[in-house]
């Protein structure tokens, strides 16, 4: 599909180490869709990404999320596990019109992208041309909501 080699995809209960995720080897990027859904689970999907990140300390977490509130934060999560956070506007892979991927969604819907990575990790996001592009840098230096549009 769409000219890639097989890639692996393994389902996840975040927050608990499986036998499959111990036996995933180190990976680079982790694609992550809709995945903060409940503020309750939050810490959950970061605890598992951290466990992936002790196997490569440059792997990233990229997803896309619908904003669902504006109360609600990632902040205090990423200073807890030492990590940082870059949004990244749709509009710089060209995503930020209607209908994207065929939805038509009744209403207003608000979708954000985000990459996650160690706070202490160098380098920055590859977008899709194949150009490296720093962004703003957001959690523990400037706050993160997750409707923010910093």
């Amino acid at each position: 599909m769409n000219s890639l080699p097989e890639m692996p995809v393994l389902g996840l209960t975040w927050g608990h180490v499986s036998p499959s995720l111990l036996a995933l080897p180190p990976q680079d990027i982790i694609l992550a869709s809709d995945v903060f859904f409940e503020p309750e689970d939050f810490e959950d999907i970061l605890t598992t990404v951290y466990f992936l990140m002790q196997k490569n300390p440059k792997v990233q977490l990229w997803s896309t999320y619908q904003v669902r509130s504006a109360d609600w934060s990632l902040e205090a999560l990423l200073y807890k596990w030492d990590m940082k956070c870059v949004r990244v506007p749709l509009a710089s892979f060209d995503a930020d019109r209607e209908h994207i991927a065929a939805s038509a969604l009744p209403g207003r819907h608000t979708v954000e992208m985000l990459v996650i990575s160690l706070a202490e990790a160098s380098g920055s996001y590859t977008q899709l041309s194949g150009q490296h592009q720093p962004r703003d840098q957001l959690g523990t230096q400037a706050g993160f909501k997750m409707a923010n549009s910093v």
